[in-house]
C-alpha cells in the first residue's frame, strides 16, 4: 500500500513539472511601420544629397524626376506661399493611407483627400513649404502623394507648435503583424499608431491578400463605417459606430450583410433613417 502511494507521489509530480514546464503560446509579433521589409519599402526619413562627386541631379527626390510647383493665397500681409514639387507621370499612391496629397489642375491648388483620380492631378513627391512672406509656416516630404520624413509646423512668430514623422503617409508609430512573421511577405494587419493612440485607417487582410476588415480610429475609438470582406473581395458587413469618437449615444449596429456571392441579405433601414 505504502509503495502504491510513493508511486502516485512520483506521478503527481511528474505530470505538474511537465505542465510546468510547457512553453507559454507565442505573442504575435509586431513590427513597426519602417521596419526593414515592411511592406518591401526601404527606410528613409529625407532626401540626402549623396557625398561622392557627381553632379547632383535637381528636382530628382528619392531617384524620381519631378515637377516644381507654386501656389498663392490672400491678401497684403496674410498672403501665403506654397512651394512643392510633383511626379512627372499621374500614378496611384501605391498604400492602405488615409490622407493622399495632390496638385489639382483645375484649381491650382493642393488638395487632401481620401481618393485620388490621375486624370484630375498628380501626387506630390518632394520638399515642401509653406510661409508668410519670410515666416515659414510648415514643412517636410512628400512620397508619392504622401506625408514622409519629419513634419514641422511653427506660427507666424517663428514657434514650432508641432512636430510629427511619417512613414509613407503611416505615423512613424504604427504597427504590422504578419501571417509569416519571419518572411514578413504576407501582411495581416495594419494598424495605425499616433502619440500612442490608435489614429487613422486599420486594415486587416485574409492570407490570400485581399484585404478582410477596413474602418478608421479617432482618439483610439471607431468611428464612422466598418466594413467586412469575404476572402474572395465581395463585401459580407457593414457595421456602423459614431461619426465622433467620444459620442456615446449612438450604439454600434449591423448596417446590412451580403453573402458571399454579393446578395444582401440583411439591411437595417431604421437605424440609417435615423442616421
Amino acid at each position: 500500500m505504502i509503495r502504491y502511494l510513493i508511486l502516485l507521489y512520483f506521478i503527481a509530480c511528474s505530470a505538474t513539472l511537465a505542465f510546468a514546464q510547457q512553453p507559454e503560446p507565442e505573442e504575435e509579433k509586431r513590427f513597426s511601420i519602417d521596419t526593414p521589409a515592411t511592406l518591401d519599402f526601404k527606410r528613409e526619413d529625407e532626401p540626402v544629397e549623396t557625398k561622392k562627386k557627381k553632379k547632383v541631379k535637381k528636382k530628382v527626390f528619392y531617384g524620381i524626376k519631378t515637377k516644381k510647383g507654386f501656389t498663392r493665397k490672400g491678401f497684403g500681409d496674410r498672403v501665403t506661399y506654397e512651394t512643392f514639387y510633383y511626379l512627372k507621370k499621374t500614378e496611384k499612391p501605391q498604400t492602405f493611407v488615409r490622407d493622399i496629397y495632390w496638385y489639382d489642375f483645375t484649381r491650382k491648388e493642393i488638395r487632401k483627400t481620401t481618393t485620388f483620380d490621375p486624370k484630375k492631378g498628380v501626387l506630390l513627391h518632394g520638399p515642401y513649404e509653406r510661409r508668410q512672406g519670410e515666416v515659414v509656416l510648415a514643412k517636410g516630404i512628400f512620397y508619392k502623394g504622401t506625408k514622409h520624413g519629419r513634419w514641422l509646423t511653427y506660427s507666424r512668430d517663428s514657434v514650432l507648435t508641432d512636430k510629427e514623422k511619417y512613414y509613407r503617409g503611416w505615423p512613424r508609430e504604427s504597427m504590422v503583424t504578419y501571417y509569416d512573421p519571419s518572411e514578413r511577405k504576407k501582411m495581416k494587419e495594419m494598424i495605425p499608431i499616433e502619440f500612442g493612440e490608435k489614429e487613422g485607417f486599420y486594415y486587416l487582410f485574409h492570407e490570400n491578400g485581399n484585404v478582410a476588415v477596413q474602418g478608421e480610429y479617432h482618439w483610439d475609438q471607431k468611428v464612422g463605417d466598418w466594413t467586412e470582406y469575404y476572402p474572395n473581395g465581395k463585401r459580407k458587413k457593414i457595421v456602423s459606430y459614431s461619426k465622433e469618437a467620444f459620442d456615446k449615444e449612438l450604439k454600434p449596429y449591423v448596417k446590412a450583410e451580403w453573402n458571399d456571392k454579393g446578395k444582401e441579405i440583411y439591411k437595417n433601414t431604421k437605424m440609417a433613417a435615423l442616421n
